[in-house]
């Protein structure tokens, strides 16, 4: 679904009000603003619609690209939420996770934070991004959830996933880690080259809310952006659905 974004009011689902613990993935890994990191007022406006229905624990989580502590970025971003939790991956307690397609695409397991297991909600909330040609929205917006203890994470991210090859590695994070709810923060698209904190800023004007791969899928579809690791994703669906 596409909102206007000066108007967007998050209505959230029935299944948040039976929901004990609601887990939102920002991106927040950059000590940058929007539009490279998820803005404070789309958070603010989730929290809203969430705490309309339910009492639930809210948490916020996302790791950094090099391991350094993500809370000072939290802070210099507004994450200031009442009674809102944020949380650092390279703090969580980690469990290996089995990879449900029955062929994956390049990693069988994957290593994450136990909360993602034990919360009853998750939203993926991610800026719009084009770096170097290719889409990054809800669902590589997950890539920043794995310690990068385990995947050798430097400045520029986690580089041993990178070398596998991110459109497959994404394709098997999305089948892992089955996300409730994607939202795009399509306000502004915003196209990068090596550097993902550096790059140009185009008017977009909207938010895609929905299921994380209906979510991505439109907006490579409205928008005409490539993004390889959706034709991975549409591939394992049809495993799957064998």
């Amino acid at each position: 679904m596409i909102h206007n974004a000066a108007q967007f009011v998050f209505k959230a689902p029935d299944s948040i009000s039976r929901a004990r613990r609601v887990l939102i993935k920002p991106s927040a890994h950059f000590d940058a603003g929007y539009p490279v990191t998820t803005s404070r007022d789309i958070i603010a406006r989730i929290i809203k619609g969430i705490r309309w229905i339910s009492d639930a624990d809210i948490i916020l989580l996302d790791g950094t690209p090099d391991g350094t502590p993500v809370q000072p970025i939290y802070q210099s971003l507004g994450y200031d939420f009442p009674r809102v939790l944020t949380l650092d991956v390279k703090d969580s307690t980690w469990v290996e996770v089995d990879n449900p397609l029955p062929k994956p695409f390049i990693i069988p397991t994957f290593w994450v934070p136990n909360i993602i297991l034990s919360s009853d909600y998750l939203i993926s909330v991610a800026p719009l991004h084009v770096i170097k040609g290719q889409g990054h929205m809800t669902i590589s917006n997950l890539m920043s959830l794995l310690p990068v203890v385990k995947y050798g994470g430097n400045k520029e991210g986690w580089k041993n996933l990178h070398a596998l090859g991110l459109d497959k590695v994404l394709a098997d994070l999305y089948f892992t880690l089955p996300f409730d709810m994607g939202i795009v923060e399509a306000r502004q698209k915003f196209v990068s080259d090596d550097d993902p904190t550096h790059g140009t800023a185009e008017e977009v004007g909207k938010i895609f809310i929905g299921k994380p791969f209906e979510v991505d899928l439109e907006v490579t579809e409205t928008l005409g952006i490539k993004a390889d690791y959706m034709e991975n994703i549409k591939l394992g669906r049809q495993e799957v659905e064998i």
